[in-house]
């Protein structure tokens, strides 16, 4: 019949054993989800810290006013803040300011010096106070250091521009404006034209400045002033004034004083210093109190006017007697003691992170500074300032440039070597142009110096790029070494005495020298 056949079973098949790495990776990807869900939770450990984002236009509103008053305060009292606004003057602008290359050039596309001289030379002209400002007190490069003074301490700076035949030699100059004039506080939604103003700025319904509003004193109101809200303005078009501000939101319209994060451990820290200078002196002054034995000295509550406590003072070499039951408890506080200069320290590197700037920088501390951390630390501090002076050129440099050109092309004020102006009707050919910011000295002028000769010999840089590196123009100091060059040769110096002194090597010529069989003989 049938035979019954019973099949093995298998065996349960081990758990696979997870690889290493596999297991490492899962720990790392769930200790940063339990990072995530740390920061997002809400416990009495994070009960003060806010869920909810807030727009840009809250920020600002909410808090800019407090902050540049704060700001404006701390620039007169704090020698640290206004240490880090000289460092961004200094750093920013520089002895100079932005110095102007023109790039003009001819119908065929190659350069023009003399177009090119021409344009420069009236630019300069324009820079004098005289020609650039309209109360003809500030420069062009004082133009330029307010606006990153304002910048760092109010976070914003405007100037107006002004064109006209009355404004100047060139027919514009600029004018400076205190960001205050334009409240913060002034909002106005639904206007007829679709526009909108917040935070003093009119906009259209694209977000596109249209105009700015800025508060009339009574004394200077003029007749186009008007009133809202129990204060006058003056509206400005949006095209006459030039605003400048690092904006750090999306939607941002104002901008906020670059030390914003670190304005209370200044005020803090300037309280503490002065809070333990004070203890310092009271305690080099080595008081005493006199104390009384329970049951001696005299009751204060019997004391009349004319009674005072009594008073011991000694000249070297007294001997003091006490009243009887008095004591003499010597009262001297301790205070500053060593951990003042470490907590010092450690705020000032958190305002310094903030800011941009190295620590040592701002605080002038050059104790126990390596030259591998300096040189690190100043290498950071430098890429921060050309990213402002890049910023610098982009807010103001380029509008005002802008703006002078057509007017001084118009007029015919871009006069030629020969007396001539350059054609307004080819503005286009002599426009272009850069603006260079200021350069630094070598940290370490000769691995520096081998460092870019390595680069320019291996094709990696131009001489051109590593002149402008250095903060100069190219074509002026190719200009000055062929007028050195011209000038030695007309002084009859040697062409090999010239070659010296630009670093060329002189080989001596090779000499023919006898071989060995006209040497010797057969």
């Amino acid at each position: 019949m049938f035979k019954r056949t019973t099949a093995a079973v298998p065996a349960p098949a081990e758990p696979a054993k997870t690889a290493p790495a596999r297991r490492g990776f899962v720990s790392r990807a769930m200790n940063a989800v339990r990072s995530l869900i740390q920061s997002a939770a809400v416990n009495r450990l994070t009960g003060d810290w806010g869920t909810q984002p807030q727009p840009a236009d809250w920020i600002v509103n909410k808090h800019q006013r407090a902050l540049v008053a704060r700001s404006r305060e701390q620039l007169f009292n704090n020698d640290y803040f206004k240490a880090y606004v000289r460092l961004c003057v200094q750093n920013v602008v520089g002895p100079f300011g932005l110095v102007f290359q023109s790039k003009a050039r001819t119908a065929g596309g190659k350069a023009d010096k003399k177009a090119k001289a021409a344009v420069e030379r009236a630019v300069r002209d324009w820079s004098k106070a005289k020609n650039c400002d309209v109360a003809g007190k500030l420069s062009w490069r004082g133009f330029q250091k307010h606006c990153v003074r304002g910048a760092a301490t109010d976070g914003e700076f405007m100037l107006r521009k002004y064109v006209g035949r009355k404004f100047g030699k060139y027919g514009f100059q600029l004018q400076v404006l205190d960001p205050v004039r334009c409240p913060v506080d002034y909002d106005l939604a639904g206007m007829s034209n679709g526009g909108f103003i917040r935070h003093g700025i009119e906009f259209d319904q694209f977000g596109k400045p249209v105009a700015y509003h800025f508060v009339q004193p009574a004394a200077n109101r003029s007749s186009d002033a008007y009133s809202y809200a129990g204060r006058w303005f003056t509206r400005i078009p949006a095209e006459e004034i030039i605003h400048g501000y690092l904006p750090e939101i999306a939607g941002q319209k104002r901008g906020l004083p670059w030390l914003s994060t670190g304005l209370f451990r200044l005020k803090q820290m300037g309280a503490f210093e002065d809070a333990a200078i004070v203890n310092a002196r009271v305690g080099a002054a080595k008081l005493g109190v006199i104390k009384f034995a329970e049951g001696k000295g005299p009751d204060c509550n019997d004391l009349g006017d004319e009674d005072e406590m009594p008073e011991i003072s000694g000249e070297p070499g007294d001997f003091l007697v006490l009243p009887n039951g008095a004591d003499l408890d010597k009262f001297d506080p301790t205070y500053p003691s060593g951990e003042f200069a470490v907590f010092m320290k450690q705020c000032l590197r958190s305002i310094a992170a903030g800011g941009g700037v190295s620590y040592h920088t701002l605080a002038q501390d050059l104790e126990n500074v390596n030259f591998s951390s300096i040189r690190q630390g100043t290498l950071d501090e430098r890429e921060h300032f050309k990213e402002l002076q890049e910023w610098l050129v982009e807010e103001l440099a380029e509008p005002v440039f802008e703006g002078f050109f057509e007017q001084a092309m118009l007029r015919g004020l871009v006069i030629n070597d020969n007396g001539n102006p350059l054609p307004a009707s080819k503005a286009v050919q002599f426009e272009d142009h850069e603006f260079q910011g200021r350069r630094w000295e070598w940290i370490d002028p000769n691995a520096d110096m081998k460092a870019a000769q390595g680069r320019k010999n291996n094709l990696l840089a131009s001489p051109g790029e590593l002149i402008r590196e250095s903060g100069r123009d190219p074509t002026v100091v190719f200009q000055e070494i062929a007028d050195d060059i011209k000038a030695m040769e007309e002084a009859g110096i040697p062409k090999e005495y010239i070659q010296l002194a630009f670093g060329v090597k002189i080989t001596e010529p090779a000499t023919d020298t006898p071989d060995e069989e006209s040497t010797n003989g057969p």
